[in-house]
C-alpha cells in the first residue's frame, strides 16, 4: 500500500480548501521584538510580529534573560528526565511555590506546555473520579477538549459563556455524581471574556468543580497578572486554575493551581505528568523571575492596553472591522480561508507585517481571520504603518465581499 499518496491526498484535500497552513520561517532578535528576520527562497526580510502570544514582550526582558543565563550556567541546559525518576529540581519547587502564590492556592504542578497540562488534569479528574460529568464550555480550547476526550468520562457542552444554558444542563444531572465545569476566561480566537462570577455560583449551586483555563490571562490581567479570576476576586472560589508560562511569560511551559491534595492527585496519576521530561531547570528560573517581575510592574500591562486602544482607533477609522471584546485580542474577520491567506500574504511581502491567518480547524468554517495582538513594545508608528496597509490592501483585494 502507498501510504504516502493516502497522506498526499488529504494534505492535497486541505490545500484545495485553502485551510493549508503554511508556516513562516522567523528569527527573533533579542533585544528587537516585535522585529524579528523572515528567511524566504533564500533571502531575508526585516518584519513586524502582529501576532505574537508572548503579549508583553517578556521572552525579550532583560531580567528574564539573564536569569534563564544564570541558571544554564548553574544547573546546565537539561532536567536529565522525568521528575520521579531524575529528581525534582530546586527550581521548579521555587517556580511551584511562585505559581500558588500567584493564584492565592496551596498548591502549583508544573508541566512541559499548557496544552498538556489541560489534557493530563482533566482526563486524570475525568477518568479517576467514578461517576464524573464534565460540563465544557462549546468554544473551550482544543487541549481541553482532548483531555476531556481521553478521560472517558460523560461529556456535556454547554452554548459558549451561557449562564443559563450551564445551569439547566447542570440541573437535569444526577445530584450525587461527581461534576466539573470547565470553561476559560478569555478565549484566544474572539477575545471575549467568560462571565466567571456567574458561572462560579451557578456551579456551587450544584456542587460542581470549577476548572478554569487561564492561559491567555495570566500576567495580563489583575493587579498581580493572576488574571481575570485575580481581577474580579474570585481565585478563592475556583477550584483549579490552569494556566501557561508560554504566553505573556515569554517562556514555555504549562500549570495547574489548586489545594494540596487535588495538586497531589495529579501528580499522583497523570500519565501526562509522570511519564514525560521535566522542563529544563533554566527555563523554570526564567519564569519564576517573570512571575515575579509581573506581580509588581505594571507598566507592561497599561502600555499594552494603551496599544490595543490605538490599533482599534485605527481600525474604526480606517473602516476595517474587527470584532469588539474586553480583551488584548483584536480579531480581522475575512470569512474566506483563501482571501485570508491571500491578505496574509501581501501585509508579509509588500509591507513586511507578519500576521498568521487563522483558519479551519482553530476556527469554525467561514470564520476566518487575522488576529492581532499588539504588544507594549509595538511603536505609535508600527500601529499606524499596519493600519495604512490594512487599508490599502482591504481596497485592493475586495476583502469587503467577503466579510458582508
Amino acid at each position: 500500500m502507498n501510504f504516502n499518496a493516502l497522506f498526499q491526498a488529504q494534505i492535497d484535500t486541505l490545500k484545495s480548501e485553502g485551510n493549508y497552513r503554511y508556516f513562516a520561517e522567523l528569527e527573533r532578535k533579542c533585544g528587537k521584538f516585535p522585529h524579528a528576520a523572515s528567511h524566504h527562497d533564500g533571502k531575508v526580510q526585516d518584519v513586524t510580529v502582529w501576532c505574537s502570544n508572548d503579549y508583553l514582550g517578556m521572552g525579550q526582558n532583560p531580567v528574564v534573560i539573564e536569569a534563564m543565563c544564570e541558571a544554564v550556567t548553574r544547573s546546565g541546559t537539561g532536567a536529565g528526565g522525568t521528575r520521579n525518576i531524575s529528581g525534582t529540581n530546586h527550581d521548579h519547587l521555587l517556580l511551584e511555590r511562585e505559581l500558588a502564590d500567584l493564584h492565592n492556592k496551596e498548591a502549583a504542578l508544573l508541566f512541559t506546555s499548557g496544552y498538556v497540562s489541560n489534557w493530563a488534569a482533566l482526563s486524570t479528574l475525568g477518568s479517576r473520579l467514578e461517576g464524573c460529568i464534565i460540563l465544557s464550555d462549546s468554544g473551550n480550547h482544543a487541549s481541553m477538549i482532548e483531555g476531556i476526550r481521553h478521560s472517558r468520562a460523560q461529556k456535556v457542552i454547554w452554548n459558549h459563556n451561557d449562564v443559563k444554558d450551564l445551569e439547566a444542563k447542570l440541573a437535569a444531572l444526577p445530584v450525587d455524581a461527581p461534576k466539573i465545569v470547565a470553561f476559560e476566561s478569555v478565549y484566544s480566537m474572539d477575545g471575549d471574556i467568560a462571565p466567571i462570577r456567574q458561572i462560579v455560583e451557578v456551579a456551587e449551586k450544584y456542587g460542581a468543580m470549577t476548572y478554569l483555563d487561564e492561559v491567555h490571562a495570566v500576567g495580563l490581567y489583575g493587579p498581580r497578572g493572576g488574571g481575570i479570576a485575580e481581577q474580579e476576586g474570585l481565585m478563592d472560589r475556583i477550584t483549579l486554575i490552569e494556566g501557561t508560562l508560554g504566553k505573556a511569560y515569554g517562556v514555555v511551559g504549562g500549570y495547574i493551581t489548586g489545594s494540596s491534595v487535588l495538586c497531589d492527585f495529579i501528580r499522583s496519576f497523570a500519565s501526562g505528568f509522570i511519564f514525560t521530561t521535566a522542563l529544563p531547570p533554566a527555563v523554570a528560573a526564567a519564569a519564576r523571575v517573570s512571575i515575579m517581575h509581573l506581580k509588581t510592574s505594571d507598566s507592561e500591562r497599561q502600555r499594552q492596553r494603551q496599544q490595543v486602544a490605538k490599533l482599534r482607533a485605527g481600525l474604526n477609522r480606517a473602516g476595517i472591522p474587527h470584532l469588539e471584546n474586553q480583551s488584548h485580542i483584536v480579531p480581522v474577520m475575512i470569512k474566506d480561508p483563501v482571501k485570508t491567506k491571500m491578505l496574509a500574504d501581501y501585509l508579509m511581502d509588500e509591507w513586511g507585517i507578519y500576521v498568521q491567518p487563522i483558519n479551519y480547524p482553530t476556527v469554525p468554517k467561514g470564520t476566518e481571520r487575522l488576529r492581532f495582538t499588539p504588544s507594549p513594545l509595538h511603536s505609535d508608528a508600527d500601529i499606524a504603518y499596519l493600519v495604512e496597509a490594512l487599508e490599502s490592501l482591504w481596497k485592493q483585494c475586495a476583502i469587503a465581499h467577503a466579510v458582508a
